[in-house]
């Protein structure tokens, strides 16, 4: 019978969560949906020296933030609790224990004093020193101490760790799903420790007991961890739990953008884009870390990049609902390199998004920035007073829908649509230089004109200014209808104009074209 895919998110509370991380939890999720299988968020607090208070929740908002749920966890609990390891220490001595009574593990007694001048020993003679099968039985521990020793030195209270015991001169291979067969010499690794006389279990002691008793089926994590995986196989093998190990997969490094690396907060603050999922408030530095969030991206963008970050779906598609994800999800297709990051396609990715979120939507991004400006929004076009201070829900609707498709953040909104919504205040000087030259109020008058005899309809008014007027009599069409856009906005760029007149309305569009004669002029500028 086939074991039920059981696969889990196990962050430190150590910080803020890296994207690097968040994408590690979103390719476990999506393997956990495609095969039916749980989800589990277990936190892994063992290192209580560098544990940072309210990083926890922190994680659990960002994850639930970007909609990657969790069947069982240390916020939504279930049967194989408690889900945070400090909340499990009492279990893990037994573990280390039974290595110890089965010869898997040893006492190390060495002090950080002797370990350092046993590695300037090494440095003098050009070496590097690495605890292990070859140094070990220079050290002081229960393979070099008598059995009296060993037991009279716990029972006074010294210090001292559980290390595992590597046997010598066998290959331990590590199979993975991603990268294959990897296979490493015992002789070249670390006896790492695995309990310390404090109570507390390391990474690496807690994790394969955890992962052990509570079922997990996958080892999904980054490839910062491969190195510590033959660790993990022959742990699965000291205990006798070779049968039900679970498979690993070792996902690519996310890489800077430029140059090489592993992706870090120094490139964010560099170039100017977060590197984590929410705003990040250090309770030690007081320092603030910019999040995804708060700098306006989609949940579903930030979801739909972080997952092309390294899987390829083999089709051309770049767009993917959470559903299209966990459907089209192969873990095979992940790349075994790293995967470089993108500030630009970040972007793009969230002005797509943007893109689909409705008219209505848009517009309540929109609101709070025109209240900021002192515009007011009111329900009903009977409640307006003024142009100029309120105006109608529809009315942001309508400009929501004709600009969107300029933006990437909704905090663009107001940069992009100021215009909708207030008359200029001034004129840019570029633009007066370079387009209302001498006769361009004969011109503007001209166009006031139409607009007071000629139906306000865009085909109409297009007609009888563009064709009838301009075209008709050999005027220059870019000069007269920029410096007509420069009336009306203050500058050259914009929407089509004619679709902007409709949209602010005739009275409006007199108003602005008069205000603009008046203050420019009939100059030669």
């Amino acid at each position: 019978m086939e074991r039920q895919v059981r696969v889990r998110f196990a962050p430190s509370p150590t910080g803020p969560l890296h994207i690097g991380g968040v994408r590690t939890a979103l390719y476990n999720y999506l393997f956990a949906r495609q095969s039916g299988g749980k989800m589990i968020l277990r936190i892994e607090d063992t290192d209580q020296t560098r544990f940072v208070p309210g990083a926890e929740d922190y994680i659990i908002e960002a994850l639930t933030w970007l909609g990657i749920e969790f069947d069982e966890g240390v916020h939504v609990g279930g049967p194989f609790g408690p889900y945070r390891q400090s909340d499990r220490k009492t279990l893990y001595k037994q573990y280390s224990d039974q290595l110890l009574a089965d010869g898997w593990a040893y006492y190390a007694f060495d002090t950080p004093q002797a370990l350092d001048a046993k590695r300037k020993e090494y440095e003098a003679q050009k070496k590097t020193f690495q605890y292990d099968c070859r140094t070990r039985g220079e050290m002081e521990n229960s393979l070099t101490l008598s059995a009296d020793e060993v037991k009279q030195r716990i029972e006074r209270g010294d210090h001292y760790v559980v290390r595992f015991k590597f046997p010598e001169h066998i290959d331990i291979t590590v199979h993975d799903l991603i990268r294959g067969e990897v296979t490493m010499n015992s002789d070249l690794l670390d006896d790492k420790v695995l309990f310390k006389s404090d109570g507390m279990p390391t990474y690496h002691l807690a994790n394969i007991v955890d992962d052990h008793l509570m079922e997990i089926s996958h080892v999904i994590r980054g490839e910062e961890w491969l190195p510590s995986a033959p660790l993990h196989v022959m742990l699965y093998r000291a205990f006798g739990w070779e049968e039900t190990m679970p498979k690993f997969a070792h996902l690519p490094l996310l890489l800077k953008p430029e140059g090489n690396g592993k992706l870090s907060k120094r490139d964010g603050d560099r170039l100017g884009f977060p590197v984590f999922p929410l705003d990040w408030h250090d309770p030690q530095s007081g320092e603030l870390s910019s999040g995804y969030r708060e700098k306006g991206y989609l949940p579903g963008a930030v979801v739909n990049m972080l997952a092309l970050l390294g899987w390829n779906p083999g089709t051309e598609q770049e767009i993917f609902s959470m559903e299209e994800l966990i459907k089209a999800f192969d873990i095979s297709h992940i790349s075994k390199s790293g995967a470089k990051f993108n500030v630009e396609k970040s972007k793009w990715f969230n002005h797509e998004y943007m893109q689909m979120l409705s008219d209505k939507q848009i517009a309540e991004y929109l609101k709070p920035q025109l209240t900021e400006h002192g515009i007011s929004v009111v329900e009903h076009p009977a409640q307006v007073a003024d142009h100029g201070s309120q105006v109608t829900t529809q009315y942001v609707e309508k400009v929501c829908a004709m600009m969107k498709n300029r933006i990437n953040f909704p905090s663009e909104l107001w940069e992009t649509t100021f215009y909708f919504f207030e008359a200029p205040k001034e004129y840019n000087p570029a633009d007066l230089k370079k387009r209302w030259k001498a006769g361009m109020t004969t011109h503007m008058n001209k166009i006031l004109e139409i607009l007071d005899t000629v139906p306000f309809e865009h085909d109409a008014l297009h007609k009888a200014i563009l064709d009838d007027y301009i075209v008709a009599n050999q005027f220059n069409m870019g000069q007269i209808m920029n410096s007509f856009r420069i009336a009306l906005i203050g500058k050259t760029v914009g929407p089509d104009l004619l679709t902007f007149v409709m949209v602010i309305g005739k009275e409006e569009t007199v108003n602005r074209l008069k205000k603009a004669v008046e203050t420019i002029g009939e100059i030669e500028v």
